[in-house]
C-alpha cells in the first residue's frame, strides 16, 4: 500500500501550480471517502497553458527535431510509466474504483501507445506528385500546433496516452484537461515529459470542471486541434465551440454496442467474451458489449450462461482485487451507479425480465451487482447507453432481423458477430453500422487497429496509423523549375 499525498497541483509551463478555481475533492468510490484534493483550474489557468504550448510550437523546437529522435523520446515516456506501474496501479484503483489487475492492464496499455506511436514518428512522410516537365510538386505534413485533449474518467491513463503519444510523435504541443473525478494519475505524464527532455510547455496537465476549464479550452482561439472522449451532449458542445474558431475535432462519444450470436456459436467460449465485454471496468467502457442479440434457439442457454458469469464475480474494493479471478470493482461514483440502477428499474417497468443482479450491495461504496436482463428491442435500455455492468439480451429469428436490431440505435462504435460461418460473419460485417466489427472475439484488435464511430458515436479515428492524420495537416509545395 502506498501513501496518497493530500493535495495535488496542476502542471503548466513546466511548473506545478495551484488552480484559480480552488480545489476539488477526489473520492474513493469503493468507500465514499475523500482521499485527496486536486487544484482546480479556471479560464486563466487554461489560457496560460495554451499560450505555453503555443510558444513551444512557434519556437520550432519540436519540428526542428529529427522525427526519429522525437519518437525515441515518446517511447521513453512509455518506459517511464512502466517503471512506476505498481504505484500508479494502486492510485488508479483508489481514485477510479477498478481492480488492481485492471489498473495494471490500463498502465501497460498506456505504455504501449507510447511505444507504438514513438515507432511511427519517422514514418509520417509526404509524396511527390508528377506534374510534367518543368515542375516539382510534393506534399509535406505539419503538426497543427496546440492539441487540446479532454480526457474521460473511465480510463484516465490509457485515454490520455492514446492521444498524447500521437500528438507528440507528430510534433504538437499539448494541453490535457483531466477528468475531475479521476485526475490524480495524470501527474505521470508531466513527470514523464520532463524526464525524457521535452521542453517546458510541451505538455501541460490541468484539472478543471468541464463547464469552466473544459469550455475555456475548447473555445480558446489559440487551440488548433481538439480530442475529446465522453458523452454526446458534451461532445456536441465542444464541437460547437470549436466550430466558431474553425478548429478540427476528434470525437469519441460512446456506444450501445451489440454482439450478434448465431445458432452455431460456441457459447462456452462466449462466456469469456461476456466477462470482458460487459463486466470489465464495471461496464464503464464506451465499446462495452452492452447488448447481445442471440438466435432464439440459443436464447435460454445464453441467458443461463450469462447469469453464471455474472454470479461468479465477486464485487469488492478494487485495491483488494489482485487478479482477474477475484472479480469486479466499484463504479466511479454513486451518481453513475444510481443512474444505472434507475435504468434497470425503468426496464423492468417496461416489461424486461431481471435474470440476475440489478441491485446494490449493502455498503458505502458505489457498487452494482453484475446484471443480466432479458429485454426487447423497443425498450429504452436496449437503445440508450447504461455505462455500467448491465447486459441486455434479446432474441432474433432471421439474420437480417439481427442486423436491423444491431443498427437500431443512434450509436455506431463497435459490433460483434459470433458464428462458425465466416461467410455469414463477413456479410454481417459489411452491413453493420459500426466503426469496428469483432468476429468471434470481443475486443479483438489492438493499438494498431483504427477505432472510432458512426453516427452519435462521433467522428475521427483513434489508434492505428489512421490516428496520426488527426494531428497533422497537409501542405502542398509546387515548384516551377528549369526554363
Amino acid at each position: 500500500m502506498f501513501e496518497i499525498k493530500p493535495f495535488w497541483q496542476n502542471y503548466i509551463d513546466g511548473a506545478w501550480v495551484d488552480g484559480g478555481a480552488g480545489r476539488i475533492d477526489v473520492t474513493d468510490p469503493a468507500t465514499g471517502n475523500v482521499i485527496a484534493q486536486h487544484a482546480l483550474a479556471d479560464a486563466v489557468d487554461v489560457d496560460r497553458a495554451v499560450m505555453a504550448a503555443r510558444r513551444v510550437h512557434l519556437s520550432g523546437v519540436l519540428t526542428d527535431m529529427r522525427p526519429i529522435k522525437r519518437g525515441r523520446m515518446v517511447q521513453a515516456m512509455g518506459r517511464f510509466l512502466k517503471e512506476h506501474r505498481e504505484r500508479l496501479a494502486y492510485l488508479l484503483s483508489r481514485e477510479q474504483g477498478k481492480p488492481i489487475w485492471e489498473s495494471e492492464i490500463e498502465i501497460d496499455g498506456a505504455a504501449l501507445y507510447f511505444e507504438y506511436y514513438g515507432n511511427q514518428a519517422s514514418t509520417v512522410e509526404g509524396r511527390s506528385i508528377p506534374l510534367g516537365s518543368g515542375y516539382f510538386d510534393f506534399t509535406h505534413y505539419e503538426p497543427f500546433g496546440v492539441s487540446a485533449q479532454i480526457i474521460p474518467w473511465n480510463y484516465p491513463l490509457e485515454m490520455t496516452a492514446r492521444s498524447l503519444s500521437a500528438a507528440l510523435a507528430t510534433g504538437n504541443a499539448v494541453v490535457i484537461k483531466t477528468p475531475e473525478m479521476t485526475p490524480l494519475t495524470n501527474y505521470i505524464f508531466a513527470e514523464a515529459a520532463e524526464h525524457v527532455g521535452f521542453p517546458k510547455g510541451t505538455v501541460n496537465v490541468l484539472c478543471g470542471l468541464g463547464s469552466d476549464a473544459g469550455a475555456a479550452l475548447s473555445a480558446h482561439p489559440m487551440v488548433n486541434q481538439i480530442v475529446f472522449t465522453g458523452s454526446v451532449p458534451t461532445g456536441i458542445a465542444i464541437a460547437s465551440a470549436a466550430a466558431k474558431n474553425v478548429v478540427p475535432c476528434v470525437l469519441e462519444l460512446g456506444g450501445k454496442s451489440a454482439a450478434i450470436v448465431h445458432s452455431d456459436a460456441d457459447l462456452e467460449a462466449f462466456e469469456t467474451d461476456l466477462r470482458w465485454g460487459i463486466y470489465f471496468n464495471a461496464g464503464q467502457v464506451c465499446s462495452a458489449m452492452s447488448r447481445v442479440i442471440v438466435h432464439e434457439s440459443r436464447h435460454a442457454e445464453l441467458i443461463e450462461r450469462a447469469v453464471k458469469v455474472a454470479s461468479d464475480l465477486t464485487v469488492a474494493p478494487g485495491e483488494t482485487l489482485k487478479d482477474m479471478a477475484q472479480g469486479m470493482g466499484s463504479m466511479v461514483s454513486h451518481g453513475q451507479r444510481d443512474r444505472a440502477l434507475n435504468m434497470v428499474k425503468e426496464a423492468q417497468d417496461q416489461g424486461a425480465t431481471l435474470a440476475t443482479g440489478g441491485s446494490a450491495p449493502n455498503n458505502a461504496g458505489a457498487f452494482l451487482n453484475p446484471t443480466v436482463m432479458d429485454v426487447t428491442p423497443d425498450m429504452t435500455i436496449a437503445r440508450d447507453e447504461v455505462f455500467g455492468p448491465v447486459l441486455s439480451v434479446m432474441k432474433f429469428t432471421q439474420d437480417d432481423e439481427a442486423i436491423k436490431i444491431a443498427n437500431s440505435t443512434d450509436y455506431g462504435l463497435v459490433s460483434g458477430v459470433f458464428t462458425t460461418d465466416l461467410d455469414r460473419a463477413n456479410r454481417a460485417a459489411q452491413k453493420l453500422r459500426a466503426g469496428q466489427v469483432f468476429v468471434n472475439e470481443w475486443y479483438a484488435g489492438g493499438v494498431e487497429t483504427p477505432f472510432g464511430g458512426y453516427g452519435k458515436s462521433g467522428y475521427g479515428r483513434e489508434k492505428g496509423r489512421e490516428a496520426l492524420w488527426n494531428y497533422v495537416q497537409t501542405k502542398n509545395i509546387a515548384m516551377k523549375i528549369g526554363k
